[in-house]
C-alpha cells in the first residue's frame, strides 16, 4: 500500500537559508556557493539514485550544470528576503522499481513545472 507524503518549501534567504546548500545536499555533491563563497560538501550523504537538472526549451544549456544554475539564482535575487527556490518532497510507491519512480517523477516535473516555464533540479531518494 503507497504511503501518501509531501512537502513543500520555500529556500528563502530571509530564513538564512541557502539555494546552493540546499541544491548540495539534495544531490549528495559538492558546491561552491558564489554569493557567500561557502563551499557545500554532502558527498558522503547516502541513498541518492537520480539527480537531474530539467529545462524549459528557452533556458540557457549551461543550466544544465547544477552549480551553474543555483549560482545564477543566487547572483540574480539581490534582496536579503529574497524567495529563491521551492522544495517540494514528495513519497514515491515503493511498489513501483526505481526507474518507474524516476520515469514517474520526469513526467510530473515536465507537466507541472518544466511546461511553465520553470527549471527543476530532481533528485530521487531510496530509503530502502
Amino acid at each position: 500500500m503507497a504511503i501518501y507524503h509531501c512537502s513543500i518549501k520555500i529556500i528563502s534567504r530571509g530564513k538564512g537559508k541557502s539555494v546552493v546548500a540546499a541544491a548540495a545536499y539534495r544531490a549528495a555533491e559538492t558546491i561552491t556557493n558564489h554569493y557567500d563563497g561557502m563551499t557545500h560538501d554532502y558527498t558522503s550523504k547516502r541513498g541518492i539514485i537520480h539527480t537531474e537538472i530539467m529545462l524549459p526549451i528557452h533556458a540557457p544549456a549551461e543550466y544544465a550544470n547544477r552549480s551553474t544554475l543555483w549560482n545564477a539564482v543566487e547572483k540574480k535575487e539581490k534582496s536579503g528576503v529574497a524567495q529563491l527556490a521551492r522544495e517540494i518532497e514528495l513519497a514515491l510507491p515503493i511498489e513501483l522499481t526505481h526507474e518507474q519512480n524516476i520515469a514517474l517523477v520526469r513526467a510530473y516535473v515536465q507537466r507541472h513545472f518544466i511546461s511553465a516555464g520553470m527549471c527543476a533540479d530532481v533528485s530521487v531518494q531510496s530509503f530502502a
